[in-house]
């Protein structure tokens, strides 16, 4: 019963621990990749200046004498050039001809594409008078630096699964944990309720087989004292019927597959139809029925009834005089599917998830004891529950409610 809930549970920290893990990998990242480019464009920066002395102007003409080492310039995948006033290229030093167009404007320039450049602009001097001649401007390849980001986020992204993957087999053993306490309680609970309700059983018979003694010799008795035993007997059978369904729905998780027979859904269902045709007919409502023949699964046959009787009554009792009440089937691969549909009274939206809680009613207005025990569609949904299968509603005020179940075949 709470395998459901742990998984959600698993699933909520998960997802938790992987949003925060992901924002913190995300931020290192971007730290990282500031931090490394930032890194590059001060080396790019520091060897620019170097060279900004390197110029004279003789008889009009820029000089560059440059003694900076090519194989250093080509090792790190570089290229130095030098430009006039007017950004026209003086010298080029190195093996890499990058066309990243010039700017005298920008400080550091980024090209994206087949090649990633990064390219840092200083202004150059005439190393004896000083006199501003143009600019020296420094060319990196991103290649190596893309693989250093590539080995990063592999890094990154393995840790990240690593960690989840940790954290999920410690989540399930945090869940486990933390619902042990939860389930030993509902067990208690669960135990209570189906002593309660035995114990029970024996002063309710008790009373109703005294007060039915007593209905046999009115004549003993005043008027009122016959209405009085009569509203005695009948609000002891309504106990008696909560104190089953009770005792039925503590017990629903104690019957186990290999007290299960093969059984013809198809023949429980047409006995159903066929037993509810009466009261359908009293209340002048039309019972239709499009039942597959053969509809086999193995499975309890009375607790099977109990379902589709709780939902066939449920149907008839909140659908108006001339109304429809529909029971279909249908097989889809490995699963058998009946539909019990009616155009009664509705149920809102925000009752949906409320509609098989123990002691819920859509129509609040009717009184408890002439509705029975408020636990059908509850008893109805833990039988279901029990045979591997899985109950649903859609509904719309006014329009009606379709009940869907479904039940693995043989």
């Amino acid at each position: 019963m709470f395998q459901k809930t742990r998984y959600k549970l698993l699933i909520y920290y998960i997802a938790v621990f992987a949003v925060i893990l992901g924002a913190f990998t995300v931020t290192v990242r971007i730290f990282l990749v500031q931090s490394l480019k930032q890194e590059i464009i001060e080396k790019l920066i520091l060897l620019g200046t170097d060279q900004v002395n390197e110029a004279e102007l003789k008889e009009g003409v820029i000089k560059i004498e440059s003694d900076f080492p090519s194989q250093e310039l080509i090792a790190h995948k570089q290229t130095l050039e030098w430009f006039d006033l007017q950004g026209k290229l003086i010298k080029h030093k190195g093996k890499y001809n990058f066309n990243l167009p010039f700017s005298a404007q920008d400080t550091a320039q980024f090209q994206v594409g087949e090649i990633e450049i990064i390219a840092v602009t200083v202004s150059m001097s005439d190393r004896n008078n000083g006199h501003h001649l143009g600019y020296v401007r420094v060319s990196q390849s991103l290649e190596q630096f893309n693989q250093i980001l590539h080995k990063l986020d592999l890094g990154l992204g393995g840790g990240i699964i690593i960690a989840i993957i940790l954290s999920s087999v410690g989540g399930m053993f945090l869940t486990h944990q933390s619902m042990q306490p939860i389930e030993k309680s509902f067990q208690r609970l669960k135990q209570f309720t189906a002593d309660a309700s035995h114990e029970l059983r024996s002063p309710l018979m008790a009373i109703k087989s005294n007060a039915a003694v007593a209905l046999k010799y009115p004549e003993a008795m005043r008027p009122k004292d016959t209405e009085k035993f009569e509203a005695i007997v009948s609000a002891v059978s309504q106990m008696t019927c909560l104190t089953e369904d009770l005792l039925l729905l503590a017990r629903s998780d104690r019957f186990t597959r290999h007290e299960w027979d093969k059984v013809d859904l198809a023949s429980i269902l047409a006995n159903l139809v066929q037993l509810y045709q009466p009261q359908a007919l009293n209340q002048k409502i039309d019972l239709k029925t499009q039942i597959t023949k053969d509809l086999y699964l193995l499975g309890d046959a009375s607790q099977l009834r109990r379902v589709f009787s709780n939902l066939i009554d449920n149907a008839l009792h909140y659908t108006l005089c001339g109304g429809t009440v529909e029971v279909k089937t249908s097989l889809m691969r490995t699963q058998l599917i009946v539909e019990v549909r009616d155009t009664g009274i509705g149920i809102a939206p925000e009752d949906i998830e409320r509609v098989f809680d123990r002691f819920w009613r859509a129509d609040k207005s009717r009184s408890y004891w002439n509705n029975g025990s408020g636990l059908g569609l509850a008893i109805s949904k833990a039988i279901v529950q029990n045979h591997g299968g899985s109950i649903t509603v859609t509904s719309e005020l006014g329009v009606g409610s379709s009940f869907q179940v479904w039940l693995p075949t043989v």
